[in-house]
């Protein structure tokens, strides 16, 4: 692995209650490791490493390493902050890149999945009779699908919907990156992946 690959891995931010808060790569975490605001977490044994302690820690064989010119330093995947204690509190955007990963790359009506070409974004309460484009009023449709639909309701045309549009749960911080490491499962509950986060 280069330098600049290890350099741009994801690294999963805690705060200083061990709360996730976000992802950072790895040029960051380095950065306020080397500022004493962060502390490397070992996930194997939760042990905290300082920057003096970490640069100590031999890689094992394998391991995405940034090399110095005097050592070879392990990329950290998780830090816990030093002081910060606050969590976000921000909504998921609605994009079409959010949409497609909340229909799961299918059809909503026929549950289909053609590939991203072949879906459209379907409109429940059709735009023409005023509705909105937004969480709770668009869905991902095949062509066949939206084409049979139409301009009507999906109770006008006799199509069904699994499940009611809605925004989705993720924190939006991991959702951005499309990134997850295994070792973070240690600190993150299904709960928290699930569970509907406030608005700021």
């Amino acid at each position: 692995m280069t330098a600049v690959a290890a350099l741009s891995r994801p690294t999963l931010v805690l705060n200083r209650n061990w709360q996730p808060v976000g992802v950072a790569n790895v040029a960051r975490a380095l950065v306020l490791l080397w500022n004493d605001s962060a502390r490397v977490v070992d996930p194997s044994d939760y042990q905290l490493y300082s920057w003096d302690d970490w640069s100590r820690k031999k890689p094992e064989d394998g391991e995405p390493v940034v090399k110095t010119v005097r050592f070879e330093l392990k990329a950290p995947e998780v830090i816990a902050l030093t002081t910060y204690d606050k969590l976000h509190r921000r909504t998921v955007p609605f994009t079409r890149r959010n949409l497609f990963r909340r229909d799961r790359h299918a059809c909503q009506y026929c549950g289909v999945q053609p590939g991203g070409n072949e879906l459209t974004i379907d409109h429940v309460q059709p735009r023409s009779r005023g509705g909105a484009t937004s969480w709770d009023n668009c869905v991902l449709a095949c062509v066949r699908c939206n084409h049979r639909k139409a301009d009507r309701t999906p109770a006008e045309a006799r199509m069904t919907l699994p499940r009611e549009p809605k925004r989705p749960a993720w924190n939006p911080v991991y959702s951005a990156r499309n990134v997850r490491v295994e070792s973070w499962e240690r600190f993150l509950s299904e709960a928290y992946w699930n569970v509907e986060l406030l608005g700021p």
